[in-house]
């Protein structure tokens, strides 16, 4: 393993970075605003004491908070989870914690067991030929399951079967082809990559042991950077979506960068376009000075790419295709019931650099999406839809509940804190204990209508960044996955990390994101107003202030801290039938290994943060899903401070083999 301090930014390797978000955190972050000095937009805010009794009020009225939820569970069952033994004082968290480490191999508790349900190049769809990492070909990997998978997402489709949904977020190609030049590659290599992209699809079983495998169906699809893709959706036909290969602005070819998504209630997958912007090349040729404005803001790459893809279609060089990025930063929506389904671009949910999309249905039964924009000092955003959800999974109601999305006002987030004069950027807690306070959404645009001064509507929905920065939104630590809890209806969101907090010329830290040099990330909760999804109002409170619980700078939801598990860089979210909080993490800044953790979020044992597994050397946790029966993890890049000639893990075949991202559940045994 590679000494720490060889490692990028947090506890990445440098090809990590690279390859995922083109060392993004290298570069001066794209937002460079001065919003914090627009107007008071947090004028009468429902107090955060008001908001949260509020909102506890009208949720007990309405039956509770999870009749409020909406969210859907990637299986009907809530059953007690299998983590569980009777007795135990907090179900679906009854472990023994993994101790950190930095072992090559997936480290689960004592009694439980695991199995790889699908890794890169197993078959995905009829004919896919047998995986030779020698020997890679475009055609083999467009049936082949693609690369470092990350979101993982089940529909229930019949007894103890799922269909498994899975991103492959980026390709690392120095680790994929033995025989690779950077500076040169192949236009078959480059194609492989292409294909490598996207999401799979593929029907899983929970096996008699208690694991998932795949089964053959006819739901086996694989959806690349050649599939085809319908926007939908106000920005829908504008000019800033036409290119040469497609005049009309409605149809672009694939989807890229798919990191984390969500299962919508009414069984499709909603995917977040993340880093599309290392893709291209030769944004410093662009002469018009707005264009140029806005592809800076979106951290579009001057000079050659790393993948040096421009040299094999020219869309991806923005000198000859100024529009085509202007494609990619949305939220997509695949159907896996229906494998013929043509998949769709979400204009409505604006475009930005999406880590996720997680839904929730408001009070009048409307539906609300929550995002994050996942770079430092951007925001935090909502969608409410103008129509209302229909009940039930047939084709029929899928079609009506796509189309909400089409439709309806995007909203981002500004916190305010109760004790702004507490906070120093040490992480020291305010007088009153907590890190909380109130916020507010500002509408950005709804249907053809711009909210925001000198923005038309079709700009908000394409620059959104740039209108989130003039409406005067709250620069977060990178915001990422955001998910509402089923059982107590509150939202929560991870921040990975932001060192450039209290830097010269950057913001400083406020009470939502209370550390200057935040290497470590925090986790945010909050409830709306009156516990309405549609409520521009909220109440909000850090959980989790992530690191070492033995520094001064962490909180772990007033849990006491020697009896926590370290957590570093929290990423994915995901909640099991109790409500029990479950991180993943990224870029473990601790020295070990990544990790998925579980947090109760009620009760004495709020903030008691548990590691349930590790996973192997360089790689990342991603796609938790914590069912009745059994947990599943993407396990993305392993080993990806090695190459094939010199590897730094083997996982999961182990012996000399090529270290391949993988899907893997565990279950007690």
């Amino acid at each position: 393993m590679l000494s720490l301090p060889l490692f990028a930014h947090s506890g990445r390797s440098p090809v990590t970075c690279e390859y995922r978000c083109g060392n993004a955190c290298a570069h001066e972050a794209p937002n460079t605003s001065d919003n914090e000095y627009f107007g008071d937009v947090a004028k009468n805010v429902l107090s955060r004491r008001g908001a949260f009794k509020a909102g506890a009020v009208m949720a007990a009225a309405a039956g509770g908070f999870a009749a409020l939820s909406g969210t859907a569970a990637p299986e009907a069952a809530a059953s007690p989870v299998a983590l569980t033994r009777p007795g135990r004082p907090v179900p679906g968290t009854d472990f023994t914690p993994v101790a950190p480490n930095t072992a090559d191999a997936l480290v689960v508790p004592r009694g439980f067991r695991q199995n790889v349900v699908i890794r890169w190049g197993d078959p995905v769809v009829p004919g896919a030929p047998k995986f030779d990492p020698a020997k890679q070909t475009a055609a083999a990997q467009a049936k082949q399951f693609g690369y470092n998978n990350d979101f993982v997402g089940l529909i229930g489709c019949g007894h103890n079967r799922w269909l498994m949904v899975v991103n492959h977020e980026y390709t690392t190609e120095v680790q994929m082809f033995p025989q690779y030049d950077a500076n040169n590659p192949t236009r078959e290599q480059v194609e492989v990559a292409w294909a490598a992209h996207g999401l799979s699809v593929v029907q899983v079983e929970k096996q008699r042991g208690g694991g998932l495998k795949v089964v053959p169906s006819r739901y086996g699809r694989r959806i690349t950077l050649n599939t085809e893709f319908e926007v939908r959706g106000p920005a829908a036909g504008s000019k800033y979506l036409k290119t040469s290969a497609d005049p009309t602005g409605r149809r672009v070819r694939g989807t890229q960068n798919n990191c984390s998504g969500g299962v919508t209630p009414w069984g499709t997958v909603l995917s977040g376009e993340e880093n599309f912007h290392q893709y291209f090349a030769n944004a410093d040729k662009v002469t018009d000075p707005v264009a140029q404005a806005r592809l800076k803001r979106y951290g579009v790459g001057t000079g050659t790419s790393t993948r040096k893809w421009e040299r094999f279609d020219k869309r991806w060089d923005v000198a000859q295709e100024p529009n085509e990025p202007n494609r990619f930063g949305w939220v997509v929506e695949i159907d896996p019931n229906d494998p013929n389904s043509t998949p769709v671009k979400h204009t409505a949910l604006g475009r930005f650099k999406h880590e996720a999309a997680n839904v929730k249905i408001t009070r009048d039964g409307r539906v609300a999406v929550y995002s994050g924009d996942d770079e430092r000092f951007d925001y935090i955003y909502k969608f409410v839809s103008k129509g209302k959800y229909k009940p039930g999974n047939s084709a029929l109601a899928r079609r009506h509940n796509m189309a909400l999305l089409d439709e309806g006002t995007l909203y981002v987030a500004k916190f305010t804190g109760d004790n702004p004069g507490d906070i120093d950027g040490t992480g020291k807690l305010p007088a009153d204990g907590e890190f909380d306070g109130t916020g507010e959404w500002i509408p950005l645009a709804s249907g053809d209508k711009s909210f925001v001064e000198g923005f038309t509507a079709e700009e908000v929905y394409v620059f959104t960044r740039l209108a989130a920065d003039k409406a005067g939104a709250t620069k977060m630590d990178r915001p990422e996955d955001i998910e509402p809890n089923p059982v107590n209806g509150r939202i929560y969101a991870a921040l990975t990390n932001n060192t450039d907090r209290g830097a010269a010329g950057k913001a400083a830290a406020d009470e939502a994101n209370p550390r200057n040099g935040n290497k470590n990330g925090h986790v945010l909760e909050w409830e709306e107003a009156w516990g309405d999804a549609a409520s521009t109002k909220f109440a909000w409170r850090l959980l989790l202030v992530c690191g070492d619980p033995k520094t001064a700078d962490t909180y772990f939801g007033g849990f006491p801290k020697d009896q926590v598990s370290p957590i570093s860089c929290p990423d994915n979210v995901a909640f099991d039938p109790y409500g029990n909080l479950w991180i993943s993490t990224d870029g473990n800044a601790l020295g070990s290994n990544d990790g998925l953790f579980s947090v109760p979020v009620a009760g004495p044992e709020r903030g008691h943060v548990k590691q349930f597994l590790t996973v192997p050397v360089g790689a990342e946790t991603c796609g938790p899903v914590v069912t009745n029966d059994f947990v599943v993890v993407a396990v993305q890049h392993p080993g990806e401070n090695g190459t094939p000639a010199a590897p730094t893990s083997h996982w999961p075949d182990g012996g000399n083999s090529l270290a391949r991202p993988a899907v893997v559940s565990v279950w007690r045994d």
